[in-house]
């Protein structure tokens, strides 16, 4: 790890504030990059706010929603998001055949149209840089405009959680190995 990472007796009254707000939380627990955001305070407050309407209050199950955050974590070849967000869909319900294609950069088969297309449209995003026309409309006919934007949150946020964790090098929990190569 290239940071240190505060404990709560360490952060300043600001820092705390943001750290005990995350505890009491949905989470019940500081999110890893947070832990790191909050070297800029309001960043943190900010960004772990979003980071929980996103991961508990969109319009998708924890099923549908862990497709675009594992396709942002493969993306990005991030190690401990991966580690973790694995872990949640599969106890969201998500068939292990579609997380290990995910892993395998291979276009899983889904039962549900919804996952499809919020694979296709995670996948566009992070290759295309955005979403052509038809896939557009596509997703706009089948999730609504609400869903296709919240698509594009999980996919940005996590991107950010990605580049986050990547960067500052967080290591997975001891006994933990990678999935991705």
């Amino acid at each position: 790890m290239r940071l240190k990472l505060l404990s709560p007796g360490e952060m300043s009254p600001e820092q705390k504030e943001t750290y005990d707000e995350s505890i009491a939380g949905k989470r019940g627990a500081a999110p890893a990059p947070m832990m790191a955001w909050l070297n800029s305070p309001q960043m943190a407050k900010h960004a772990t706010r979003l980071g929980e309407q996103l991961r508990f209050n969109t319009i998708f199950p924890a099923k549908l929603s862990e497709i675009a955050i594992l396709v942002t974590a493969r993306h990005f070849t991030s190690h401990y998001e991966w580690y973790a967000h694995k872990r949640l869909a599969l106890k969201g319900g998500m068939d292990p055949k579609i997380i290990d294609a995910i892993r395998d950069r291979r276009t899983p088969t889904f039962d549900d149209p919804k996952g499809q297309m919020i694979y296709d449209v995670a996948k566009s995003l992070h290759e295309g840089h955005g979403v052509a026309k038809p896939l557009y409309d596509a997703a706009v006919e089948l999730l609504g405009v609400r869903g296709v934007t919240e698509i594009i949150g999980l996919c940005g946020y996590y991107t950010m959680v990605s580049m986050t964790l990547n960067t500052f090098e967080f290591g997975l929990p001891d006994g933990e190995v990678s999935d991705l190569a």
